[in-house]
């Protein structure tokens, strides 16, 4: 690794998939989103959903909200669900990330009974709490639906908790349904994240690159525009082909990233194209799996 990284004049890896807000590249909607985040914060609305592809960067966002809010005026609350989570468990996790001890048997009204104390002292000490989920889509119903009854802690002025879902677009699916619409008419503000622009990955790349110490060019603008179309600006996909393009160029013993070293890269990556929604090689892919999916249903 030291001998790449030497090669190519960097410090540190520039295309690791681990979100590392030092990295952050603030695209127009990405802008956009934290912007409405911020903004639906400041006025308490409540329920907040940012929707996105995976891979888009919706953790990213997530990790740099948390290093926007005032400590001092926020109290934050971070969980990744797993599918299998129901309400008392999800209980369990929020409780311990906002410093509650509950009893190894305590239920529901154990939980509610500390919760009630601590927002009101929350409140009392002008505070307020920010709950924030990823990947929320893998939550199920029912502790979805206790979500939603948590929120209803409010005064007249304000509300105590403020939630804010990151998920992939199922959610907006699973939220037409009858069973949580409630919840769907809690959410006063979304937010859909997109994927990068051509322009925007060429910057992107270069951004990275820049912040990992380069002080040269690593990319050719051919090599950048042909990892835009395989990657078609997914953040995720983007970091994943460059990494392996730069090791093409790299094993060649070249400093500069061609075209050709892209396309090499992708010779033993189908599974990539296959990835995006937007290729249509993807799109067959998608359709020859639901024609399976069907017959066997």
């Amino acid at each position: 690794m030291t001998i790449y990284l030497k090669h190519f004049g960097l410090a540190e890896p520039p295309f690791n998939l681990t979100p590392d807000t030092d990295f952050l590249f603030s695209s127009k909607n990405f802008q956009q989103a934290l912007n409405t985040l911020l903004f639906a914060l400041e006025f308490g609305e409540g329920f907040i959903k940012i929707t996105g592809e995976v891979g888009v960067g919706k953790t990213h966002l997530l990790r740099k909200l948390l290093r926007t809010l005032d400590n001092q005026k926020y109290l934050t609350a971070c969980i990744l669900p797993n599918p299998e989570m129901e309400p008392e468990d999800f209980y369990r996790m929020f409780a311990t990330e906002i410093g509650l001890t509950l009893e190894e048997k305590g239920g529901y009204h154990d939980f509610m009974a500390q919760f009630t104390r601590h927002m009101i002292s929350l409140g009392e000490a002008g505070k307020m709490l920010v709950l924030l989920v990823d990947e929320a889509q893998s939550l199920s119903d029912r502790t979805l639906e206790s979500l939603r009854l948590l929120s209803n802690f409010e005064t007249e002025k304000y509300k105590f908790l403020q939630v804010v879902l990151f998920a992939q677009p199922e959610l907006d699916d699973r939220l037409a349904n009858s069973r949580i619409r409630q919840l769907r008419q809690r959410i006063s503000f979304a937010h859909t994240m997109k994927p990068l622009s051509s322009e925007e990955t060429h910057q992107y790349l270069e951004h990275r690159l820049r912040v990992a110490g380069a002080t040269e060019r690593v990319f050719h603008p051919a090599a950048s525009r042909l990892i835009y179309s395989y990657s078609q600006g997914t953040p995720r996909v983007i970091h994943i082909i460059a990494h392996k393009s730069m090791m093409v160029a790299f094993g060649e013993g070249k400093k500069e990233v061609q075209k050709s070293h892209v396309q090499t890269a992708m010779k033993d990556s189908e599974w990539l194209e296959m990835a995006s929604p937007w290729s249509l090689r993807g799109l067959f892919h998608r359709l020859r799996l639901f024609l399976t999916l069907g017959r066997a249903v």
